[in-house]
């Protein structure tokens, strides 16, 4: 079946960095647009970061310059460098792989905290 497994979240201190990985499985991984969405407490899950099948990539501006996207389909796994992290950079990061409206699976998500 298909799975997004999300990892490497945890807690930062500001100005900090982290590498989430997101691996995948049960679907042909290198034909999907992936993202990374965030979910802070009280606010509407965001779309931070594509990248398409061949490797374009888009940022929201408020990670543009900080964050950076990437994939390796030989490993079926997505990343998301993040530096200079930012106490607002603190949510539930999440996973999408994306091909259709009905194509389109989500992980469970990883925790961010970015506090001193």
């Amino acid at each position: 079946q298909v799975q997004l497994v999300e990892s490497g979240g945890g807690l930062v201190q500001p100005g900090g960095s982290l590498r989430l990985a997101c691996a995948a499985s049960g679907f042909t991984f290198s034909r999907y647009t992936m993202n990374w969405y965030r979910q802070a407490p009280g606010k509407e899950r965001e779309l931070v970061a594509t990248i398409t099948t061949s490797s374009s990539t888009n940022y929201a501006d408020s990670v543009k310059g900080r964050f950076t996207i990437s994939r390796d389909n030989a490993k079926n796994t997505m990343y998301l460098q993040m530096n200079s992290l930012k106490p607002e950079d603190t949510a539930v990061y999440y996973c999408s792989a994306w091909r259709t409206t009905v194509l389109h699976y989500w992980g469970q998500g990883t925790q961010v905290t970015v506090s001193s």
